[in-house]
């Protein structure tokens, strides 16, 4: 879906931060999701070894990177508000088909949503994984990263499976 106008772009086409000054506080939720793909070798060996490497343990690492990145998301994209989430939560599943499901919930009471920063956290999360196995293999594939859902603010959005 194209969006009639960008709301990041002025009269003068020009890039502006969105002033939210005038809107109301909401509650506002965001989930998104990565996934990751993992050469079998690479798999069976990190499963074998309770996905704990000679850098530390990855999925507990990779939670707490998901954590950070979400936090820090209004310093890393230009246009992007910086806000105090109320609560962000990072979920990896170990899927035997080799992949690992990333999910970040990122949840505010603000003026602006938090899609942003959800979409940081699995992203960042996926990055941490890729980096403390990359010794291992340069075949992980970060699949995929998408927005699975919002809530609050102008319109709620639900991915269909």
């Amino acid at each position: 879906m194209i969006m009639a106008e960008l709301s990041h772009i002025n009269q003068n086409r020009q890039p502006v931060m969105v002033d939210v000054g005038a809107k109301s506080l909401t509650k506002r939720r965001a989930v998104a999701r990565a996934v990751m793909v993992m050469p079998e070798t690479v798999y069976d060996l990190l499963e074998k070894e309770d996905f704990k490497t000679g850098k530390g343990a990855v999925i507990q690492t990779a939670i707490i990177a998901g954590i950070m990145g979400a936090k820090k998301t209004g310093e890393l994209i230009p246009l992007c508000h910086s806000l105090g989430m109320d609560n962000c939560q990072i979920d990896i599943q170990t899927i035997p088909s080799r992949q690992l499901i990333i999910t970040c919930t990122a949840s505010i009471e603000a003026k602006t949503g938090v899609e942003m920063e959800a979409l940081t956290g699995a992203s960042i999360a996926a990055l941490t994984i890729y980096d403390m196995c990359k010794a291992l293999s340069h075949d992980i594939i970060i699949q995929e990263i998408k927005l699975m859902e919002k809530t609050g603010g102008k319109s709620d959005f639900i991915r269909e499976a």
